[in-house]
């Protein structure tokens, strides 16, 4: 079962599932032992087929990412600031995992031929820090939203178990979807540890530091987030971990962030978030 999964449409395998398939095993306890033996690793859970050595590599590998990674620059100060500005969101330039191409390549489904257009950058990486895959938002020539394409969001890599790490975790950690979700998180509480799993497939799949001890998921309000936050809240109960769920009111937190500002939004995360990290969050 392929692992090469597509952020922009959330078809993945489940985590779980492939180590069943691989392995044998069966029981659930097991399962999730063997998932947490994977923490840390810079290896993904399954190894690709091994590729000739003359054969060109193709444009889904972690290494083609690493590439278009490098060639990105930061984002402060160019149309991906912009673009994260017009959602609320400030705080973009000094996300490290974020960067900006001027010229990434693109094409929508039948057409013939790539056309270059600006975009916002995201490295994926593994627990070892290892950039395992990009997440490509394109961009509108002015900034002033996506572009206007059919497929605005594109991933490449290894993503199952991996994430955008946005700011470094601790032993408390706030994970979620999008990008924009999370980073509008961070600009309401600059204090929150935050990744950004890129769908509800993903988010349900992600796999965590052994240091993690207390889990927020940032959830959407759609069908398919509730399921990924009860997924990863099931699994990761059963290996020991506190989970707290944080709600947005309206579909997403960016939605949130835009409507009602990050001070309101900041007070509404006040109310969910535990008594034990509270202080130290919001003080």
């Amino acid at each position: 079962m392929p692992h090469n999964t597509d952020g922009a449409t959330g078809e993945h395998g489940d985590l779980l599932d492939i180590i069943r398939e691989r392995t044998g095993i069966s029981r659930f306890p097991d399962l999730l032992a063997e998932a947490r033996a994977h923490l840390g690793r810079p290896q993904p859970v399954l190894p690709d087929a091994p590729v000739p050595k003359k054969a060109k590599a193709p444009g889904g590998t972690p290494a083609a990412a690493a590439r278009l990674f490098a060639a990105s620059v930061p984002v402060a100060g160019t149309l991906a600031d912009t673009y994260l500005r017009s959602r609320g969101i400030s705080q973009g330039g000094m996300i490290s995992a974020l960067r900006f191409h001027p010229k990434c390549w693109h094409r929508d489904e039948g057409q013939s031929r790539s056309i270059p257009r600006p975009a916002l950058i995201a490295a994926v990486t593994d627990g070892a820090g290892a950039l395992q895959g990009v997440h490509r938002t394109w961009l509108a020539p002015d900034g002033q939203g996506k572009a206007a394409v059919e497929t605005q969001r594109r991933a490449m890599g290894h993503l199952l178990g991996n994430a955008v790490r946005l700011t470094p975790c601790d032993d408390i950690l706030v994970v979620g979807e999008g990008i924009e979700t999370m980073l509008s998180l961070v600009e309401a509480v600059p204090g929150l540890p935050v990744w950004a799993a890129l769908s509800s497939g993903h988010l349900g799949a992600v796999l965590l530091p052994e240091a993690v001890q207390r889990l927020y998921i940032a959830i959407d309000r759609d069908p398919a987030g509730q399921r990924a936050a009860e997924k990863l809240s099931a699994r990761v109960t059963e290996v020991g971990i506190a989970v707290r769920v944080l709600e947005p009111r309206l579909g997403d937190f960016n939605d949130d962030l835009r409507a009602y500002g990050k001070e309101a939004l900041r007070q509404h995360l006040a109310g969910q978030i535990g008594p034990e990290d509270r202080q130290r969050l919001l003080g």
